[in-house]
């Protein structure tokens, strides 16, 4: 089953990885931030040998989005993300687990869900029977 995880972060600090931005990770005494980005590098080579990690990308600050909505056939576009927020999404992971449990564990080595949130959503194939 595939998984979508989704990474959140403040656009305040926009540069990726994100969480090494965050004011609560540059707050942390160095020995502490040394293992996250340790666990982060680490984590992403687990996966990445396992064959779980599909595809992963960050995306470009939220400055730079906009939206489209269409409304009786008209469309419009405004300027940023989808909705206000402090948090806005920062990039994703697809990945391919044994379970939603293997997802929801591997979310939370993600350095970032100590700071924010990452999402964890199962992908649906186009027939949807899977679930």
């Amino acid at each position: 089953m595939k998984y979508l995880l989704l990474v959140y972060s403040n656009p305040e600090n926009w540069e990726h990885p994100m969480f090494l931005r965050d004011p609560q990770f540059l707050a942390l005494p160095q020995e502490e931030r040394d293992k996250l980005t340790r666990q982060a590098d680490d984590l992403y080579k687990e996966i990445t040998e396992s064959g779980e990690l599909v595809v992963g990308t960050a995306l470009a600050d939220p400055v730079n989005t906009m939206t489209v909505r269409v409304r009786e056939g008209v469309a419009a576009t405004t300027d940023g993300p989808f909705s206000e927020a402090k948090e806005q999404l920062a990039g994703y992971f697809v990945l391919d687990c044994d379970s939603p449990e293997r997802a929801a564990e591997i979310a939370a080595k993600f350095p970032d869900a100590r700071f924010t949130a990452v999402e964890v959503r199962p992908i649906m194939d186009m027939s949807g029977q899977e679930m």
